[in-house]
């Protein structure tokens, strides 16, 4: 699963996620590892796009997380690729950026899920400084790798709640409760 930003103006005109120039750059990345587009999920940080494009607020990435969060626990992935700064923060859960992160894997819970997140650049920033596609490059090279380890011990699931002694009680007080006969109409005194 690899997670963005937000969508881009190409991506707000057809509706899905990296279609523009950094959705072509990223799958010729996933081209040159030998995985095909539709083998991985892409998602955003953000459902919409910000106006005039600009860097999400953090209200918008609170609102947005939920579905998120929802979309890790369907697909289940066992690899979260996070695509630059905003998404890497965000499933971190801290403020350290992408430069010092990139290319260092590291199992988290995300909702009730373990994953190995994986922070690289946005493929964005190979578009606009051309030194960066050889880190990201590079980074992509690893994710064979780590896909062949496998999806990380999860989580015990939560028990649910024993609710044995609820329903008990419900059917005492339902069977303590009398239940009025039903009256006859000319016993009402309506006839």
């Amino acid at each position: 699963m690899f997670v963005g930003e937000a969508p881009g103006a190409s991506e707000d005109e057809q509706g899905l996620p990296f279609v523009g120039r950094a959705g072509k750059l990223l799958s010729t990345l996933l081209e040159e590892i030998g995985l095909e587009r539709s083998e991985v999920f892409i998602a955003n940080t953000l459902m919409c796009r910000p106006p005039g494009n600009r860097d999400p607020q953090p209200i918008e990435i609170s609102n947005c997380q939920e579905y998120l969060l929802r979309k890790v626990e369907l697909i289940q992935p066992s690899v979260i690729c996070t695509l630059g700064n905003f998404s890497t923060k965000l499933l971190r859960g801290d403020p350290t950026g992408i430069t010092r992160l990139h290319g260092q894997p590291e199992v988290i819970v995300l909702g009730r899920r373990a994953v190995r997140l994986y922070p690289i650049y946005h493929p964005a920033a190979a578009l606009y400084t051309p030194r960066m596609l050889e880190t990201l490059r590079e980074d992509f090279q690893r994710l064979p790798e780590l896909l062949a380890l496998g999806a990380p011990e999860q989580p015990p699931l939560e028990e649910p709640p024993d609710l044995s002694a609820i329903v008990a009680e419900a059917e005492a007080q339902t069977s303590q409760d009398t239940v009025p006969a039903i009256a006859e109409p000319d016993q009402l005194g309506l006839f």
